[in-house]
């Protein structure tokens, strides 16, 4: 333990129990709050395993007893006393059953009055908070959850290490081969004019680690990507990134089932079931009307297209006319949640998504009242309401579009607004699943393009490859996703390793042989040498940390993070360079109006 001025730190606060009755202890902390009751004085002293109580009465040494009385809030301390049980006991904290009866107390350093208050429950805002993150990272609930994303991180070392993984560092500084996000840029000094650049992911050098016979590869990776910020987004974030030969997809998502089962049991002492379920892409939007549904609970979208084919809506003929579909979500026992007032907001809400409105029926005891009810014959609303499964107590929700993929997005979104709006999400269960069988390409319909939906290293899946060029639309990719209550945890693919199909999806993806020689001609290259076949997948340890703890935002698990603008409104990076920096670099920062 510490040492510090011949005091040796003996237990972390937190720690001490009734056992510990009777023991000479050592403890070094900040003044989380100073109680002079006159003769007596209570100091609750925190670190970061928690608060033990010191405590000082009248028989205590003056010159003690007055360093007790100067002591104010974050005040750095040291103290050596008898722990003894305490008179008052506070059963709401783990040593609240002891105290320290201080006879040797140091003010380490003295501290200025804190620009907000050290707990958990602060209202200080945000901004300036993050400005101060050293003092708001002093938070007992922030300090537990970087404590938790240690054990992720340790877990995860323990883990692939346990089944022969061998972590391998990847350059950070690297050839610039933009895809997706954009890269960060570093302009080289001795090489004027070129750039390396942040890496978004290890992905080319983990491929050439298996080249290179390494067999099992993992690291815990920190990763770039110049991109507009979310709540679960930030410009740098960690990966753990895992690639293994001579492997198809089952050995890869056993693989990366093992590793989650292992760490919710050493993380959260929790024990999951494996297999996970599996879900294509397809049945995946067609249910849930996204990529990661949350399946924690029901309402799958129902296709009625069929059922209001030949009504008299306008709304529901015009989309099916027009190539797109009709489809609904049941609220169930939801009528006298999702009132008329109720469902008029959420009208609102799928027009903020880019829907064009939203039909619905209200299932009450007395009758139904419904957007469009006028429109339809009994026959009609009966074989929606069977088709869908609504009875008395329910509501049923409706989209129509010309554009299918639009009906399911939307339809995905309001479904969540729902759930959360009925309160049935259980939100203590955790519900895994792999989406499998991706698109291989997107078609862009602004630029009328098909577009890659993943990297240009993805295999597309055997059956697939014949028709690569003649019908993109049925191209699937061996690439898969694993999914957490809505949330995407990782992705990930087997990899291409034949030179002749990596060359062909290049050309596909819009490349010259010229181009992509000049980006990727060392992975092409490297191919030649005997390349094994392999894959792997990539999970953000922040976003991973964040769902185990339940938190709403990746800033509540990053020590130093950045905000929405992509400030550190901390250090208030990125700032201006010394004009001696730029000439160095042959660089000229032109005035942005």
């Amino acid at each position: 333990m510490e040492t510090i001025h011949g005091l040796k730190r003996t237990k972390y606060c937190g720690e001490f129990r009734i056992e510990d009755a009777g023991m000479e202890a050592t403890v070094f902390g900040w003044v989380q709050r100073q109680r002079d009751l006159g003769q007596l004085i209570f100091i609750d002293l925190r670190d970061r395993s928690g608060i033990v109580q010191l405590a000082f009465d009248d028989t205590t040494d003056k010159e003690i007893f007055d360093k007790a009385f100067a002591a104010r809030g974050e005040f750095v301390l040291a103290a050596r006393g008898q722990v003894r049980e305490r008179s008052s006991k506070n059963m709401e904290i783990p040593t609240g059953e002891v105290e320290i009866f201080v006879h040797e107390l140091r003010i380490l350093n003295e501290s200025e009055t804190p620009p907000f208050e050290i707990i958990d429950n602060t209202t200080a805002k945000e901004e300036l908070r993050l400005k101060y993150r050293y003092l708001d990272l002093r938070r007992p609930v922030l300090q537990s959850n970087l404590l938790m994303r240690h054990k992720v991180a340790r877990a995860t070392r323990e883990y692939f290490y346990e089944n022969g993984f061998i972590e391998i560092e990847t350059p950070m500084l690297m050839k610039s081969t933009p895809e997706g996000a954009r890269d960060f840029l570093v302009p080289s000094r001795v090489h004027k004019g070129s750039f390396y650049a942040l890496p978004q992911s290890p992905q080319l050098y983990k491929q050439l680690s298996m080249v290179a016979g390494f067999d099992r590869y993992i690291q815990l990776a920190r990763s770039f990507r110049d991109e507009d910020q979310r709540a679960d987004r930030q410009p740098e974030f960690t990966q753990i990134d895992m690639e293994m030969s001579f492997v198809d997809m089952e050995d890869v998502l056993a693989m990366g089932e093992g590793y989650i089962k292992y760490l919710f049991k050493e993380t959260l002492d929790i024990d999951i079931a494996v297999p996970f379920h599996r879900l294509t892409y397809k049945e995946a939007v067609e249910k849930y009307g996204s990529d990661k549904p949350d399946t924690r609970y029901g309402m799958e979208l129902c296709d009625i297209t069929e059922e209001v084919r030949a009504c008299g809506f306008g709304v529901f003929t015009g989309a099916i006319s027009g190539g797109g579909s009709v489809r609904a979500i049941v609220a169930k026992n939801a009528v006298n949640i999702l009132t008329r007032k109720e469902v008029d907001k959420l009208t609102e809400t799928v027009r903020g998504y880019g829907a064009k409105g939203l039909a619905w029926a209200r299932l009450t005891e007395e009758a139904i009242s419904s957007s469009f009810a006028k429109f339809l014959t009994e026959e009609e609303m009966n074989a929606i309401l069977a088709k869908t499964g609504a009875e008395t107590g329910d509501v049923v929700l409706i989209i129509a579009d010309t554009k299918n993929s639009s009906v399911l997005s939307h339809l995905g979104l309001l479904r969540t607004e729902v759930a959360k709006k009925l309160d049935i999400i259980p939100t203590e269960q955790n519900n895994l699943l792999w989406i499998v069988e991706f698109p291989f390409f997107d078609f862009n319909e602004e630029t009328g393009e098909w577009e890659p939906m993943h990297h240009a290293f993805t295999s597309p899946m055997d059956e697939c490859l014949p028709y690569l060029e003649s019908d993109k639309a049925s191209v699937r990719a061996k690439a898969y996703d694993l999914v957490i209550n809505g949330q995407e945890l990782c992705s990930g693919s087997i990899r291409i390793t034949d030179s002749e199909l990596q060359n062909r999806i290049f050309k596909l993806l819009g490349l010259t042989q010229e181009e992509a020689n000049e980006k990727f001609g060392f992975l092409l290259e490297a191919f030649k040498y005997g390349a094994p076949p392999h894959g792997g997948l990539g999970l953000g340890l922040d976003r991973l940390t964040m769902e185990l703890l339940r938190t709403e935002s990746l800033r509540d698990v990053v020590a130093f993070p950045k905000v929405q603008s992509m400030k550190e409104l901390m250090t208030d990076a990125p700032s201006p360079v010394e004009e001696s920096q730029l000439e160095e670099l042959d660089i000229t920062v032109v005035e942005h109006k």
